[in-house]
């Protein structure tokens, strides 16, 4: 069972801190990799952190789960974390997130789309990111710094 799902049967609806890791992913012409959730907007991949993970193994080990990619080399750009990373989920859930920010162009393996997870995926150019990005503060920071 889940982390968060476990945490969930003892607290309810009521707020949880909750850490994970999303990665930006960048191609040869600086296009992101990008995922279309079915619960909103276009996302990075990444997930909630599991007991006895690493953020960076949260990062690993979600990045396969939901492209099937294996990716290394992995950089910490940053930590987002505060009362602007509240949220309230649709079905009353309570969460402060705490998400680790990586970035690789280090992939290895095809795009396997987990249809449980994602519509679709697709690399974007960082010039021109979806108006619906739900992790556009994740990634605007890092444009200038990254695509050097």
């Amino acid at each position: 069972m889940e982390y968060y799902k476990f945490l969930r049967q003892y607290v309810g609806h009521q707020p949880i801190i909750l850490p994970g890791a999303v990665v930006i992913i960048l191609n040869s012409a600086n296009e992101v990799l990008l995922q279309k959730r079915y619960d909103g907007g276009w996302g990075l991949p990444g997930g909630l952190m599991e007991m006895g993970e690493s953020l960076e193994d949260t990062a690993k080990r979600e990045v396969l789960e939901e492209t099937g990619l294996v990716v290394t080399d992995l950089q910490l750009l940053g930590v987002f974390s505060g009362p602007d990373y509240y949220l309230k989920v649709s079905n009353g859930d309570e969460l402060y997130s705490v998400t680790a920010v990586y970035y690789t162009r280090n992939v290895q393996g095809g795009l396997v789309i987990d249809y449980h997870e994602s519509e679709t995926m697709l690399y974007c150019p960082l010039a021109n990111l979806p108006h619906d990005l739900t992790d556009r503060r994740l990634i605007e920071p890092y444009v200038a710094q990254i695509i050097l």
